[in-house]
């Protein structure tokens, strides 16, 4: 009988080697310089991606007759001392549309149908978003669920309306409120210093009521400089908001005009 041999142990296979990790290279993070133009002080700061201050927040005094070539000087000036940025977001006390100025009444002349975002763009050499000032504060502060009232109470009366996150513009600081008056007659700071702070909380108090019959709105938000003298209390569903989230709303802007434009 012939003797078996014994089975040859199969070769061990080289252990591959498992290539070096290689760490994706960080993505750049974009940084805004907001801006937030008011009738008495134009404020800025760079902000990262979440909305995280990266610089102190800067401002310098609205001059008089606040020409365009006056405030884009400022707006350059702001921007020199906010360092480096990628782009830029400005709210504005006027009607806008499409980054062209209409309206300006608290600032001063040459503003009609003047191109602020094409103006900015050249100036900063950088990309720019131009809107009304209470509709970037209320991208700043509003849910984006139900029917949302935003009104700044500053130099002038600015209101937007926010439906499902979708912003509409009003001009509401121009219509009738009481006596043939307007509501920015009776709420804008011309008012409140000459007529003084009880006064004006009276008038608050009944413009509240009639934006409730107006707009049934789930929400409404107060903001602008003259909402820290407010000293009844609210509603449940109305909240005074802080003047910071006219610059928040800055790059909530860019985010609201790339989901529009789809």
């Amino acid at each position: 009988m012939k003797e078996e041999l014994p089975a040859k142990a199969p070769e061990a296979r080289p252990i591959a080697k498992r290539p070096a990790t290689v760490k994706p290279p960080a993505l750049k993070s974009t940084t805004t310089l907001a801006v937030d133009v008011g009738g008495t002080g134009i404020k800025a700061a760079a902000l990262d991606e979440k909305g995280k201050l990266i610089t102190e927040r800067q401002k310098i005094k609205t001059p008089r007759n606040a020409t365009p070539k006056k405030l884009i000087a400022i707006i350059a000036e702001l921007a020199g001392m906010a360092g480096a940025f990628d782009r830029a977001s400005v709210g504005f006390p006027g009607v806008v549309k499409d980054g062209v100025v209409y309206t300006a009444p608290n600032l001063g002349k040459g503003w009609n149908n003047f191109p602020l975002e094409a103006a900015l763009k050249k100036k900063l050499k950088r990309p720019v978003r131009v809107a009304n000032d209470a509709d970037v504060q209320g991208l700043g502060c509003v849910t984006g669920h139900g029917d949302e009232l935003v009104i700044t109470l500053g130099t002038g009366f600015g209101s937007v309306l926010f439906v499902d996150g979708r912003r509409m513009h009003l001009e509401l600081g121009h219509h009738p409120f009481r006596n043939g008056k307007t509501y920015e007659d009776e709420l804008g700071n011309r008012a409140f210093v000459k007529k003084g702070k009880k006064k004006w909380n009276k008038h608050l108090r009944e413009a509240i009521d009639e934006m409730a019959k107006m707009f049934n709105y789930d929400r409404l938000y107060l903001g602008g400089g003259n909402a820290a003298a407010i000293n009844f209390k609210l509603p449940p569903n109305v909240k005074v908001v802080s003047n910071t989230e006219g610059l928040l709303g800055g790059i909530k802007l860019w985010q609201y005009e790339a989901v529009a434009k789809k």
